[in-house]
Order: C-alpha cells, then structure tokens, then sequence
C-alpha cells in the first residue's frame, strides 16, 4: 500500500464525470474523440500534469514521426535462427496504420479537423542495408509481396537508381560496398504533436469534456460501495487539491502510466515492471542537405539494440518546416518521463515485480551494455554512425538534440521469471472499469485499433448495440474485414484516404 493511501483523508467528490482520462497525449485525443462520437452525452474530464497538450511523447521533437506502416521499419521482420523471416507483425501493423488513416479521414469530413498537412505528409519510406544483410531485405521484399498491404513495394541493388532517390546516401560511398534498398512511395511523416493539438482543440468544443492542465493526480482508489474509482489531483499552481469520482478511467500517460496504474492496485497488473530508455537525436543545421533528403530510410539496428534505436535517416516537417533528423542514440536514464523525476524507476519497485525485473535484466545483458556504450558515445562515436548512412557528413552539419523518453514493458515470464517486451500492451481490470496503457512503439501510429480493441474490453454490452456498431462503420469503414487478404477493398480504402488526407504525390 502507497503512502498515498495511508495519509489521504476521503472527502465528498468535487465532481463526477462519466469518464476519466489521465495524460494529454494522442492517446486519450483519441479514446476521448471515439466515446463522444459513440457516446455525445458522456461526461468527460481529462487530467494533464504539464502546463500544454502533447508535450511528452506525442510532440514532434519526442518521436520518430514515422507513420509505422513497416513498410521501412525492419524490427517488425525479425528473422529467426533457422534464416525464416516473421512477416506477421508487420502485416498487422500496416493495416492498423490504415485504420487510424480512415478514422483521421472521417473526422476531416466531419470538419473536426483541418488541414492534413500540419500532422501528416506524404514522405517515400526506405529500408537501406548492405553486404551481408542484402540477402536478408531481398527475402524480406519478396515475403512482404504476398500481403496487399505492401503493394508498390520496389526493391533494388542498381546504385544509381538508388543515388537518384537518395544522394547523401551514396556520395562518397566506397564503390565495392554492395548496397540495397526498397522503397514505399505510400509512406508517410507525421506530426502526432500537431495531431494531438488539433484533436484537444475539437474536444474543446464538446458539450460535458473539461480539461485539467498542470494537475497531477496522486492518488487512485477503488471505492468498495460502488466500483467506482476515486482520484486526487493535485493544481500544481495554486496547490489545491480536488477529489475526484468515476465510472471509467484510462491511464495514458506514457512513461507515467505505470506508477498511476501500480496506485490503482489492481490484480491484474501484478508482476508489471517497467525499463526507461532515453534518446537523442543528431539534427541537420546545413539547409542545402536538408533539402537534399527526401524520405525516411531505416537501417537495421545493432545487435542488443532495443527496436526504438532502429537508426535512421528522416525527413521530417515540424512546425511547417522540413527538418533532417538522424538517430535516435539510445541513453538511460531513471526517469519514466522526458520532464519526470530521477526517482520514478526506484519508487516503481515493488514485490510483485521486482523478481520479474530483475529476471529481465539478467536475460539482456546485452542490451545493459549497449545503452552503457551508448551513454559513453562522443560526438565523434555520434558522427562514426551517422557517416554509414550519410557517408561525407561533418560534424559541424549537425547538432544533438534530446528526444523522448520511453518505458518498455517488464512483466512475468513462466520460463524465465520476467520478460522484457517491445510493444504495446493494454492493460485492464476484469470488470472494465479500468484500463492503462503501457509500452512504446509503434504507439501513436497505432492509437485507433488500440483503442478500439480497449473499447472491446471495457464497453462490451455497448459495443454489441447497433448504434455503436453503426457509427463505428462510419469511423473505420473497412471495419470487420482484412486489408491485409482484400486487395480490392485496400486499394479502394488508400484512394479514398490519400484523397482526404492529400496525399497524393
């Protein structure tokens, strides 16, 4: 039990909303936007800890601004020990990125959005390997040709071809070194910080949705008499304390969602443990080579490197101006949040986990020593890396800059006590009234599906009523069949998505 629970005094609810959403994020955006359409008359109060929306993981700086569609991202497509490359994921993934690129283009009709551009961009995806992993990507093209989801997918060893597309990739390239790539024209850059933005501003305008700024809840309790759940949240300005009373309540609040989810002490998030890794980002300063660039190419990540430090090479628009980013460089740090304390992963510990974490930590000892030689890296180990894929970079052409803060998943293991997982994962209680969620990438490319599949768990009786389903259909028209086996329906979805969202070249 928390100090929280020993010293809090119950008083009488300050106010009562239908649901709670804890985290300023595109995640609740989300879920918050989806109850309200399904539900207009819900009673809705969001809390956020920071003074502004989206400043955490969802802000353009704190991400890789990639639409994961696996189209590049080769961490999707592992391949096993007997050479059999795993597609399944990354087939899973793609069509989940078309779920979210339908329920964007539906709020656009709706006029609950403008202007696609600020938050997504058509941008070519490239996957960029060499030498020995050739074999490895052309396997990969050929398996990804099976699914619709990755139709227009080229793959090519022909160095001018590829010096064409990319030219900072092939200058001053050793001529002997075999290089190969495919390439997506149908990906995309997102802005999920200028996404997140747009999505609270539309919630703003709904009838019953209040929203907390600069609040911190502290405090979680289930009330025995009625199930429901009880907070305190904190006014980090004037120190005031509110209390608060809910049906349902979602934690998403990234690398915070674990320490709020331990305080809810539910059954079902025993064992749960949670492994921050930090990044940065080396940033473009020469305007001639940012425009230069024009695509997002990932590489294939170091052996022992954990999947959001796949390198690689992006354009990205932030703030309505195209940027040129490489990295991310893996660090570690103690804090579950960018702006969180030295003190979360310590306070996070607690004796249904720490077997598990401990487990865990011994069975990726190689990835301990990756983040330790990345934490030594000098700006000339920095410039070594990027140099593979941007062969004359100089070190005065770019600049470190911090980005996001993760939490990767730990949690009970029947074979090896605890297991480190790379993901996404939903956690809930068994009665619904209660969900958080955990982990990291692909994450915001991947908010609709998740939280519909969060809907499934925690509004069962409701999702099974034809109004719900009715309205759903219009969110995700393709709702209920598979992208990924109806070639027809995938090319019809992306045309009429591509129209909405201008992303036609």
């Amino acid at each position: 039990m928390s100090l929280a629970h020993i010293f809090h005094r119950h008083h009488e609810p300050s106010s009562h909303p239908d649901v709670v959403l804890i985290g300023a994020g595109i995640m609740s955006a989300t879920l918050g936007i989806i109850l309200k359409e399904l539900q207009p008359s819900l009673k809705i109060e969001i809390f956020e800890r920071l003074d502004d929306i989206a400043l955490e993981s969802s802000d353009a700086w704190n991400n890789a601004g990639t639409g994961h569609s696996a189209f590049c991202e080769l961490n999707y497509t592992p391949q096993h020990d007997d050479g059999h490359i795993d597609i399944s994921k990354a087939v899973k993934i793609a069509e989940m990125f078309e779920v979210s690129k339908q329920f964007w283009a539906y709020l656009i009709d709706k006029n609950h959005l403008q202007a696609p551009s600020k938050f997504i961009n058509r941008t070519p995806h490239m996957s960029l390997v060499w030498d020995e992993n050739i074999a490895y990507l052309k396997q990969r093209f050929d398996l990804l040709q099976t699914s619709p989801l990755f139709e227009g997918m080229t793959y090519t060893e022909d160095t001018h071809q590829i010096a064409q597309w990319l030219p900072l990739v092939m200058e001053g390239r050793d001529p002997s070194q075999k290089v190969a790539v495919t390439r997506m024209e149908l990906g995309t850059d997102m802005n999920f910080g200028e996404l997140t933005r747009a999505l609270f501003e539309h919630l703003k305008t709904l009838p019953d949705v209040q929203i907390q700024l600069g609040h911190h809840v502290n405090f979680i309790e289930r009330r025995k008499k009625d199930n429901h759940w009880e907070l305190e949240a904190l006014n980090l300005h004037t120190k005031e304390k509110r209390t608060i009373e809910t049906k349902f309540l979602f934690i998403g609040a990234g690398g915070g969602s674990l320490p709020l989810l331990e305080e809810a002490e539910i059954p079902e998030a025993d064992g749960y443990g949670g492994f921050p890794v930090s990044g940065q980002w080396l940033v473009c300063k020469n305007e001639e080579l940012v425009q230069r660039h024009a695509a997002k190419v990932y590489g294939k990540a170091e052996v022992g490197a954990p999947p959001m430090s796949v390198p690689h090479l992006d354009t990205r628009i932030i703030g309505g101006k195209k940027a040129l980013l490489f990295g991310p460089y893996a660090g570690f740090s103690t804090r579950f949040l960018k702006h969180g304390s030295l003190l979360d992963l310590p306070e996070s510990l607690q004796i249904n986990n720490v077997f598990p974490m401990l487990a865990a930590g011994m069975h990726n000892i190689p990835l301990t020593k990756y983040l330790i030689d990345q934490v030594r890296q000098s700006p000339e180990d920095r410039l070594a890396a990027l140099q593979k894929f941007v062969p004359t970079a100089r070190l005065e052409d770019w600049e470190l800059q911090d980005a996001g803060q993760r939490v990767q998943i730990i949690k009970k293991d029947r074979d090896e006590g605890g297991k480190l997982e790379f993901g996404t994962e939903i956690v809930s209680s068994a009665d619904g009234t209660i969900a958080a969620l955990l982990g990291a990438s692909p994450g915001a490319s991947t908010a609709v599906s998740i939280m519909l599949e969060l809907l499934g768990r925690c509004f069962p009786e409701q999702m099974k009523t034809p109004e719900w389903q009715e309205k759903l259909q219009s969110m995700v028209p393709s709702r209920g069949h598979s992208l990924g086996k109806d070639a027809a329906l995938c090319r019809i979805t992306r045309a009429r998505t591509a129209k909405t969202l201008e992303l036609h070249p």
